[in-house]
């Protein structure tokens, strides 16, 4: 699994989680609004919008911030926000998509393009590294869940199409279009899950060493900083070894 776990364990080891909580808040606070926005303000009626919520759920995020943030766009307000990917390379080629929503395209742009220049990256061409990727449905169980082929058992029958299970958790993976329907099946046979969401899944990855991962790893940070940043996905992969020198 290719950097997906390995990077949230990097973040959850460096202690950056509280630092970057009220960041994530206000980042699924403007997803869940935009959209109650582009659909029905009701969840049940509206995949998108459900997602979001499980997700901000699965952030301990405090259901009256949920609440707020729906009844944000029933009542018309908040900004108009537009999506854009961008996608760059950062050191040693490794590939990089920012999604970011934004109601000031420049203002974005030019902030996105001028971090990855300060970290040793350099933004590209919209589809110069996205054919490195695929677009996924990711549902995350806990270990505790029950055990790889139990869960592998349950995600063949709920439709999903590949389950990576490992002492940190199951990885289940779908079709983006039927993220929704295959997290519903899940949820009626093993409960909540702790993640739904769509991402990035790597095809092809780049192997890093110490130093590459070190500039990698204030790329992204940077990257998150910026308010206008929902998310950050790379196509690293970096050996154990590697991953114990960073904690170092």
């Amino acid at each position: 699994m290719a950097g997906h776990s390995k990077w949230a364990n990097i973040q959850h080891r460096k202690g950056r989680q509280d630092k970057l909580r009220a960041k994530i808040f206000s980042k699924l606070s403007k997803e869940i609004t935009i959209a109650a926005k582009m659909g029905d303000p009701d969840p049940e009626k509206n995949p998108r919008l459900r997602l979001a919520v499980k997700e901000a759920k699965g952030q301990s995020m405090p259901k009256d911030n949920i609440e707020r943030a729906i009844k944000k766009a029933i009542g018309g307000e908040g900004e108009e926000y537009e999506e854009i990917r961008y996608e760059g390379y950062g050191p040693n080629g490794v590939a990089v998509i920012v999604e970011a929503m934004t109601d000031n395209r420049n203002r974005t742009a030019s902030t996105v393009r001028s971090t990855f220049t300060k970290n040793g990256g350099n933004l590209g061409e919209t589809g110069s590294v996205g054919f490195m990727f695929e677009r996924k449905g990711e549902i995350i169980y806990p270990a505790d869940a029950g055990d790889a082929d139990d869960i592998m058992m349950a995600a063949i029958e709920a439709g999903a199409e590949d389950v990576e299970s490992s002492e940190d958790g199951h990885v289940i993976y779908c079709a983006d279009t039927d993220l929704n329907e295959v997290a519903n099946a899940l949820e009626a046979d093993l409960g909540e899950s702790e993640s739904t969401k769509l991402i990035w899944k790597p095809t092809t990855t780049t192997e890093m060493d110490v130093d590459g991962m070190t500039t990698l790893m204030k790329l992204v940070d940077a990257l998150e900083e910026d308010d206008d940043v929902q998310r950050v996905t790379t196509n690293f992969e970096a050996s154990d070894e590697v991953m114990a020198q960073l904690d170092g």
